[in-house]
């Protein structure tokens, strides 16, 4: 039994479980960031582009609720048991995966052009032996792998 613990906290100490954990966390974060900016933000503006219709009470009823419709908003069609398909929520859904997943885009866009950069200056600060072609200091004028005596350029 004591095995399967050590097992269990060699895996969940992992550095890539943690890092994931953590994302998992931010992701999540990011997500109802997103989805407050659609709701609070976005949404309101559509209502006006859209006469004032919210998106979330955009839903056609498959089945009259106990006292029948018309129903104005999705609430009140709920609250009398009525059956609907809400496409309303559907396109909120939708519309925040898209904010998500744009902004999602972006930041990974700017990391990979930060690493892309951080890769270049490092590759400036080496150059590579042209006896062993071991990558050495840009200003080593031995090569610390084969010893043999480099021009300096």
């Amino acid at each position: 039994m004591k095995n399967i613990f050590s097992e269990y906290k060699e895996f969940a100490l992992k550095g890539n479980v943690l890092d994931m954990a953590i994302g998992i966390v931010i992701g999540g974060a990011f997500a109802t960031i997103a989805s407050s900016l659609v709701a609070n933000i976005f949404a309101p503006i559509i209502g006006l582009l859209t006469s004032g219709a919210d998106m979330a009470d955009l839903f056609i009823v498959l089945k009259q609720g106990i006292i029948g419709g018309p129903y104005s908003t999705l609430e009140q069609a709920n609250k009398d048991g009525a059956v609907t398909l809400s496409y309303g929520l559907f396109f909120n859904s939708l519309f925040s995966f898209l904010v998500v997943s744009w902004f999602a885009f972006l930041i990974v866009k700017s990391v990979n052009r930060i690493k892309k950069q951080e890769l270049i200056n490092e590759l400036k600060k080496t150059k590579t032996c042209p006896h062993c072609y071991s990558k050495i200091n840009i200003q080593a004028t031995v090569c610390p792998q084969c010893t043999s005596k480099l021009n300096h350029t």
